[in-house]
């Protein structure tokens, strides 16, 4: 994939490739000391069915990393979504182990997946009437924004979607169902199993929320808002500059809006209107400073 040079120092490269990962849990300590010694951070995650990363490094040091995979580790041409930013973006280098490069927490085969829908086209499919939007992502990350008319299951997590799926199929079946996520890696799991549970005229949007920001033009978009991503830039805009506006919760990781800080519910440290007066947080803790990061991870 060719992508636009920026006189930012560093770029942000986010990735994912199915492939048979047979050695993977070898190949853990390798990869995080060819990371390090290229001076990237940011996450690699590896299983067996394959890779899922977002890493950030100078432009020599990302090109080094990603041809390294696809010549001596895949061995095929991989994809990735860049942007850039002034600042590194993640804390450390991380090469996680995993059973799955995304859990939908119920079984999934892969060898159908739904319908690819390139940025350039993916207008005139969710202006049709019949068709349904669905936002794959999780509560906080719609939060800061969404295609126009888009379902929002209001998940906390990826696993709970076809629960989600089930509970809403009137609305679903006998609908093109249009479904897009941040970089593409859920929509494979979840189009593959709408395609396993009786759904058929299934889409998503191919490269994900990033590609079709870097492919469709500002003017001519149908996003509203900002796009989570998931290191310290907190989101970005539709010209993948990084958010002036969003921020994290301090306690329950939940991305706000300026609006959200706006509110007599944020107290910095202490509580936001997503998690004030929620039991599931202890609010009587003293304030803090540092990202609670259960779910979020920089």
């Amino acid at each position: 994939m060719s992508h636009t040079e920026s006189d930012k120092p560093f770029v942000i490269a986010a990735y994912y490739h199915f492939f048979d990962f047979k050695n993977f849990e070898a190949m853990q300590a390798p990869l995080l000391e060819r990371l390090q010694s290229l001076s990237i951070k940011g996450s690699l995650l590896i299983t067996r069915e394959g890779v899922n990363s977002t890493i950030a490094g100078t432009r020599e040091a990302i090109n080094s990393f990603l041809t390294y995979l696809q010549d001596e580790l895949i061995g095929e041409k991989i994809e990735w979504k860049e942007s850039y930013a002034d600042y590194q973006p993640f804390g450390k280098a991380r090469v996680r182990l995993k059973k799955e490069t995304i859990s939908l927490g119920e079984p999934v085969s892969l060898e159908k997946r739904g319908q690819y829908v390139d940025p350039k086209d993916w207008n005139d499919l969710i202006r049709r009437n019949d068709v349904v939007i669905v936002d794959t992502r999780n509560d906080y990350e719609v939060n800061l924004g969404t295609f126009k008319n888009a379902l929002d299951p209001q998940i906390p997590t990826f696993k709970f979607l076809p629960e989600w799926t089930r509970q809403n199929a009137d609305q679903l079946k006998g609908k093109k169902i249009a479904t897009f996520c941040t970089g593409g890696i859920r929509c494979e799991k979840y189009t593959a199993w709408m395609l396993d549970n009786g759904f058929e005229d299934v889409y998503h949007l191919k490269g994900g929320i990033l590609q079709y920001f870097e492919e469709v033009p500002a003017e001519e978009s149908l996003w509203e808002g900002e796009c989570f991503v998931f290191d310290e830039r907190i989101a970005v805009d539709h010209n993948l500059k990084p958010s002036d506006n969003a921020a994290l919760c301090l306690y329950c990781d939940h991305a706000l809006t300026a609006e959200d800080q706006a509110s007599p519910l944020y107290v910095k440290g202490v509580s936001c209107p997503h998690c004030h007066g929620d039991p599931r947080y202890q609010h009587d803790r003293p304030p803090t400073d540092k990202p609670a990061r259960g779910r979020i991870r920089f």
